[in-house]
């Protein structure tokens, strides 16, 4: 079971990270030895650690909880940028803000595959409601196979309807330093979010999902949205 919040503490905000702001890090002594101990640890855990996990329980590491995290417990989703199947340029905090979103993590046809059979109850009960959005997130860390899906983002999109090519997006965005923080401990599976808006990760699910999960995650879509008509009462 998830024991924990995941997300970030600091309220998100929608820029890429700048020169000036890397500089500002690098003379930051408690970020260099936070951004060093991430280095440490990317580097001792190899690229068939997760592919062996994988095997094991298809790489699940944790069960989705069956009820919301509460609203004064939950962190924020970190900004994430990439390039939508329309040519844009997305950052999941403005599109988040002011609607109800799942988000799915996506890099591999296996996560593709995880996050659809997640999502699925949820999106076709919801997908009409103008207060809620499906975001995908292709995630090619990798530069050349973020190359690969950039050339053939014209085969994605034969396969995603038209209505979702402004919240697909494809990313080659490193996501070292805020992994552990979403729980996103193997890279070969796919992961689910359910976020509020105003930017809270409220659920999350990974891998293959089980049935009361897809169920759990259909209800606190509902719970949310019924709370964004009447906002005072979330």
């Amino acid at each position: 079971m998830l024991q924990r919040p995941l997300g970030v503490h600091d309220r998100p905000v929608a820029e890429r990270q700048t020169w000036s702001k890397m500089a500002e890090e690098m003379l930051d002594e408690e970020k260099r030895l936070e951004k060093r101990k991430h280095l440490i640890k990317a580097a001792t855990k190899g690229y068939y650690t997760d592919l062996l996990a994988t095997r094991k329980f298809a790489g699940k590491t944790w069960i989705a909880p069956k009820v919301m995290i509460r609203a004064d417990k939950a962190l924020y989703f970190p900004n994430m940028y990439g390039t939508a199947l329309t040519g844009a340029k997305v950052h999941t905090t403005d599109l988040c803000q002011g609607k109800v979103s799942i988000i799915a993590v996506l890099c591999t046809r296996m996560s593709e595959i995880q996050t659809a059979n997640f999502v699925k109850e949820a999106h076709e009960l919801h997908q009409n409601n103008p207060m809620y959005q499906f975001i995908q997130i292709n995630l090619q860390e990798n530069l050349l196979r973020s190359l690969l899906v950039s050339l053939f983002t014209s085969g994605i999109k034969k396969s995603v309807p038209e209505s979702l090519w402004p919240t697909y997006l494809v990313s080659n965005q490193n996501m070292d330093y805020i992994r552990d923080d979403l729980g996103m401990t193997n890279r070969h599976i796919g992961y689910v979010y359910l976020v509020d808006e105003q930017c809270r990760v409220r659920w999350a699910g990974c891998a293959d999902p089980r049935p009361e999960e897809s169920a759990a995650l259909s209800v606190c879509a509902s719970v949310l949205l019924k709370r964004h008509e009447t906002p005072k009462k979330a």
